[in-house]
């Protein structure tokens, strides 16, 4: 008897056209459900930590936007899943897509900056200010960016859905995939990552919280850029592995599990500069005028 694939399993035997059977659907729908839902917890998580800060409970303040932070990054693993098991059982859908999509601006949109906003600017200590006047324009800023950040990601997003097959100002190898700018959960774990690491209380020197939405500005740019970042959409779960790639991720887990807080970061840090430094590094490789560079075509 030939051995079917998870895909073949699903197909419906009353289908003429071989689709998969309709309960097979709800399998990524569940894990978009799931994202949704820690996107919302993350943001009421950070409600709490909000009003526990400003009732003096720095602890229970703490575990919360500490928890606000987990859950935003789950939900960056659980966004990886939906997507692969939809293709995985060939149940891939207009629908599935536009929910995907709702459920990412939430998640990683609104949930991260409401994050952002409270954790690294509601509440600093403005008599550190070396100027009274600056408390204002500061105020106004941490709005602005926090905004900024919702608003570009929910524009990488559209612009994902529509283009087809978009090609980055600085094309790669022909044979992997490529995003075209920062994916908005990448985005959103690189906050939540941030926040984790510093052990999750909120940020008081005025300093620190201007270079906290330096980062939140530098991050929107990057969301909305045409820069290349590797999707990794070619990893496939089902393949063989080699002895080399079992003993990486072995020990990448074992890692996050005992040193979540420092890998996690270093994780966030290296995908997000990989993208800066490709960046310059084509600018500096970049051929005199006049020469005519061999297209690639890269898929987004």
């Amino acid at each position: 008897m030939p051995r079917l694939n998870l895909s073949e399993r699903l197909i419906d035997p009353n289908s003429p056209d071989r689709r998969p059977r309709r309960a097979a659907y709800a399998l990524p729908t569940m894990f978009t459900a799931g994202n949704l839902l820690l996107g919302f917890l993350a943001i009421m998580e950070s409600f709490r930590g909000a009003i526990d800060t400003a009732m003096g409970a720095s602890e229970l303040a703490r575990d919360h936007f500490e928890l606000a932070a987990i859950m935003i990054g789950i939900s960056v693993f659980v966004d990886g899943l939906d997507g692969r098991i939809a293709r995985m059982t060939n149940t891939v859908s207009d629908f599935g897509r536009e929910m995907d999509s709702l459920a990412d601006v939430i998640s990683f949109g609104l949930a991260p900056g409401v994050l952002a906003f409270t954790w690294g600017i509601l509440f600093i200590d403005w008599s550190l200010l070396p100027d009274v006047d600056m408390r204002v324009p500061l105020e106004r800023a941490g709005y602005f960016f926090t905004f900024v950040f919702l608003l570009c990601g929910a524009s990488r997003l559209a612009r994902f859905n529509v283009q087809v097959n978009p090609v980055p100002k600085n094309p790669g190898r022909p044979d992997r995939k490529y995003f075209v700018g920062l994916p908005i959960p990448a985005a959103a774990g690189m906050l939540a990552a941030v926040v984790y690491a510093a052990n999750s209380y909120p940020l008081r020197h005025w300093m620190a919280a201007v270079a906290w939405m330096a980062l939140i500005g530098l991050l929107s740019f990057l969301m909305v850029s045409t820069w290349r970042y590797r999707s990794f959409k070619d990893f496939n779960l089902l393949s063989p592995r080699s002895f080399r790639s079992v003993i990486t991720l072995g020990a990448m887990i074992f890692l996050i599990f005992n040193f979540s807080q420092q890998v996690l970061l270093a994780m966030g840090i290296a995908y997000t500069g990989s993208g800066i430094v490709v960046r310059i590094g084509g600018l500096l490789q970049r051929k005199p005028q006049g020469a005519s560079p061999t297209p690639e075509h890269q898929i987004g």
